[in-house]
């Protein structure tokens, strides 16, 4: 039998202030949560997603250092639609949050935009384009 893929995580500088990007992207987190070292949320199909503080990781691992950049991880979320993108993205930067690059119309027929979670990780918001027949 093979492993099952189970759990995403990533190493956040401040809890409280990940979990606030992560809430505005539609994750059901509790408000108490932003003081703990590590959280999880359940995610569709039965992956979890899960944040640690670096203190926490290190506790497990005492030769883990953090990585210098930040920007280590990928994340892509699917909008309703092309609006959606738009909507959300501006909600991000007005919010705070890093706009990597603004929403454009890809060529691989999606509306596309990035922005930067607070440790630098690369957000995808994106939503297939409407099609013309």
């Amino acid at each position: 039998m093979a492993p099952t893929f189970n759990l995403i995580s990533i190493v956040v500088s401040d809890m409280g202030r990940s979990l606030a990007f992560y809430r505005r992207l539609g994750f059901e987190i509790p408000a108490d949560a932003d003081a703990e070292p590590h959280v999880e949320a359940a995610l569709p199909g039965g992956l979890r997603f899960a944040w640690d503080t670096a203190e926490t990781v290190s506790s497990i691992d005492p030769s883990w250092t953090p990585s210098e950049g930040g920007g280590k991880v990928g994340l892509a979320f699917l909008c309703d639609d092309p609006a959606e993108v738009d909507r959300v993205y501006a909600d991000l930067v007005k919010a705070g949050y890093e706009g990597h690059l603004e929403p454009w119309d890809a060529f691989w027929g999606q509306r596309y935009a990035v922005v930067h979670d607070p440790d630098g990780n690369g957000v995808d918001l994106f939503a297939p384009l409407p099609t013309t027949s």
